[in-house]
This record gives C-alpha cells, structure tokens and sequence, in this order.
C-alpha cells in the first residue's frame, strides 16, 4: 500500500472507510460498512481502489450506492487522485458479515 506524500496526502484507508458510513443502503436504511457489504479498501499510487458487494445480485440499487461510494470519497481524497470501485460477488455476502451493532438493529 502507498500513500501519496505530500501536502495533499490521500486519508489512511481507516478513514476512507469512515467516510462509507454516509452511504446508505436505501432499501435497509443502513449504512455500507455497517452491512458488511465493503471488502477491500486499498489506496495504491494515487488511486484509492474498493471492492464491495451488495446484498444480492438482483440488487436493484447497486449501480447508485456505487455512484454514492464515489461521491463519498470524492469529498475525502484530493483532487487529481482516481477512485476505482469495483462490485465483487465472491464471496458472496451473508448476514454474518455485518457489524454488531448491525446485527442488534436487524435483530438477528
């Protein structure tokens, strides 16, 4: 993993990840990484790279939550630095992914 150097340095992926928490799965009302649906945050030269899932393939909101994700790192990276988001179906998400806290909410 590299981080740019400089002024203008990209945010640790902790911090990327953090800023995920705006982006809402509108058909459950939660938050991505909550859900358990983001796998892989990578920041390689000066792009920062996700992989992430959605709760199933017939998802029909998964092409917004990835605009969304975009747009949710746009406003935390520098200018000039690339977004790679990528949607992964392997493994295949299960509810046992999700957070605890997730888990409380759903009851589950």
């Amino acid at each position: 993993m590299i981080i740019h150097s400089g002024t203008d340095s990209i945010p640790h992926p902790e911090k990327l990840r953090e800023a995920l928490r705006d982006v809402i799965d509108p058909e459950v009302g939660m938050n991505i990484v909550d859900l358990g649906l983001v796998y892989l945050i990578e920041v390689e030269d000066d792009v920062v790279c996700v992989d992430m899932t959605m709760t199933s393939l017939a998802c029909p909101m998964g092409e917004m939550i990835v605009e969304e994700v975009e747009s949710a790192l746009r406003a935390v990276v520098p200018s000039g630095v690339g977004i790679e988001v990528a949607l992964v179906w392997s493994p295949p998400w299960e509810p046992s992914m999700m957070s605890d806290e997730a888990r409380r909410h759903f009851e589950w």
